[in-house]
């Protein structure tokens, strides 16, 4: 029988399916596609989700899987879905709404499992490569469908914005434009020049585009404080200096230069104004609103909230004025995370939330790119749900589940390999 012959008979290919290397090489390759996709469908990120996740299985240590889950980072997301999915028992809201409102902390599901299958993988750094080049890729669209919207993906499109909404854009190109500054630097320091300013290009697209097309005010308000981290951690105070002073010169300039800039900026104290002395449903406005009326209904159940799926029926049973009014209006989303979670499951839920997000921030605490990536996504996360529930939210909700679990399981790796004593040294030598 011929080579050709027996690489194609069936006993040849069998093995092949039952190679977990086999299994693990797919499995990195629908990893990179589901970053490749979030920027731009949400239907896509779902079906490669459910691929990574059907080709990851065969290649799973079972035994090493349940041992890893036991770490904080793993235990903690899985204990906030358990919460939700426990949480239902004593809603008051239809079973409808009550499964419905389980659905966004399912996704915290995937993280332990990304944790786990990224400490042995070698290809994390193509995910974040894939979603930095698929970014990019958005951010020239945006510069298209800001001269023609014809040319956007989806009808009736804002401004700019190709896919999904500036919310979403916005989140995704002040990842990738404050994310660059640590490989910039790190070139800077070697000496490659060209590469560092082929990525400060890239970068300073991303911020051009934020200051003449489209921006959330989320972004606006966030973007700083990851500068800010990035800064403290990773330069010394003269060069912080001279940023800073270059930032405030920047920013005036950008101020002057763009009306869209300038626009957005203004209302907040536009939505303020209109809110407090007419009870207007402006955007700013209803955040206060959906906040205090939260905060009551927080106070009504403080230890386990009124269970998953009741928010919409306590702002119902709170809307005391016309819809169109601040008053009348009726959400299930307070835009908070905490709130979110307190009115939902009381102090118990705040609690998990916060001890998630602390275990991951402790994850990221050493020096390296990755590191800095995950760091990042954590401290945006973390930020801009001040303001929305963004690890609630599809899109945002995935950023963060990928990026914490390929950097961190990247980092358990490494923390592994370093724990390995070296030929001929005992563990306690």
């Amino acid at each position: 029988m011929s080579a050709a012959a027996a690489a194609s008979s069936p006993g040849s290919v069998l093995p092949a399916w039952r190679d977990p290397l086999a299994w693990a090489r797919t499995a990195d390759i629908f990893a990179v596609l589901l970053a490749l996709s979030l920027p731009w469908s949400t239907s896509l990120v779902g079906i490669f989700a459910v691929a990574w996740l059907v080709t990851v299985a065969p290649s799973l240590d079972i035994g090493g899987f349940l041992e890893s889950l036991k770490r904080p980072v793993c235990a903690l997301p899985i204990a906030l879905f358990t919460l939700a999915l426990i949480g239902t028992l004593w809603s008051d809201a239809p079973w409808g709404a009550r499964l419905y409102a389980v659905s966004p902390t399912s996704k915290l599901l995937v993280l332990p499992v990304l944790l786990y299958h990224f400490q042995r993988s070698t290809r994390g750094m193509w995910v974040f490569a894939a979603f930095l080049v698929s970014c990019t890729l958005l951010m020239a669209m945006s510069w298209l469908v800001a001269f023609d919207p014809r040319l956007a993906l989806k009808s009736g499109a804002s401004y700019g914005v190709p896919v999904k909404n500036y919310i979403d854009q916005s989140q995704e190109f002040a990842l990738c434009a404050v994310a660059l500054a640590y490989p910039v630097i790190t070139l800077l320091r070697a000496k490659r020049i060209l590469l560092a300013a082929l990525l400060v290009a890239i970068s300073l697209s991303f911020v051009v585009n934020m200051t003449f097309v489209a921006v959330s005010r989320t972004a606006l308000v966030t973007m700083p404080i990851l500068l800010a981290v990035f800064a403290l951690l990773h330069l010394k105070w003269r060069t912080n200096f001279i940023i800073f002073c270059a930032a405030i010169v920047l920013a005036t300039l950008a101020w002057v230069a763009s009306p869209q800039l300038r626009r957005t900026i203004l209302t907040f104290q536009r939505d303020y104004v209109l809110y407090m002395e007419y009870d207007q449903a402006t955007s700013l406005g209803l955040r206060l609103e959906f906040w205090r009326k939260s905060l009551r209904f927080f106070a009504e159940a403080p230890v386990v909230g009124h269970g998953t799926g009741s928010t919409r029926g306590l702002f119902e049973q709170a809307a005391t004025g016309p819809r169109d009014l601040a008053e009348g209006e009726v959400i299930g989303n307070p835009h908070n995370q905490t709130l979110n979670v307190a009115v939902q499951w009381g102090m118990v839920g705040v609690v998990v939330l916060y001890a998630m997000w602390w275990f991951h921030l402790l994850l990221f605490r050493g020096d390296g790119l990755v590191a800095w990536i995950g760091l990042l996504v954590v401290t945006q996360n973390i930020f801009t749900s001040l303001f929305n529930s963004h690890l609630f939210d599809f899109h945002e909700g995935w950023m963060y589940v990928i990026g914490v679990g390929v950097a961190g399981g990247m980092l358990l790796k490494k923390a592994a390999l370093e724990a390995v004593p070296e030929p001929g040294h005992s563990a306690k030598s």
